[in-house]
């Protein structure tokens, strides 16, 4: 179900969201004091392509940097890629079908706004599968 629904994704809204951050993460490159920026960028515009089968985990480790960071990168970028989820997620509730690709989209804000000390996996490494270790049966 996750490969029709990114499938889906990809041609209504995916490859769109997906070139504003590359548009994003190109000039944060160019601007060489921005490129951690530019590395954040390219990789949510990897999660804006196929995002469903895969989450956003915040970093525990994150610190100070990543927030003031994310402080520089809301300005920049942060409001008008959010705007755009925001949008997209609008279009794509107005049908029935369109509802889980909507919340999908409006999920990515989040990220879009605050991407520093963010990582994304797969929905298997996030959550895996059987009980946690300390519950396992020792054989």
């Amino acid at each position: 179900m996750k490969t029709v629904l990114n499938v889906i994704w990809l041609l209504l809204c995916g490859v769109w969201m997906a070139i504003g951050y590359v548009v994003a993460g190109i000039i944060c490159c160019i601007l060489i004091i921005t490129i951690p920026f530019g590395i954040a960028s390219f990789r949510m515009a990897n999660y804006a392509l196929w995002p469903f089968g895969r989450s956003v985990v915040r970093k525990p480790t994150a610190g100070a940097m990543s927030l003031i960071g994310n402080i520089i990168w809301l300005v920049v970028a942060g409001i008008w890629l959010a705007i755009g989820h925001i949008a997209t997620g609008i279009a794509m509730c107005l049908t029935i079908i369109g509802i889980p690709l909507g919340i999908a989209s409006f999920k990515m804000v989040p990220v879009s706004l605050l991407p520093l000390g963010a990582k994304i996996v797969s929905k298997d490494e996030y959550m895996p599968a059987g009980p946690p270790p300390a519950q396992r049966p020792a054989y």
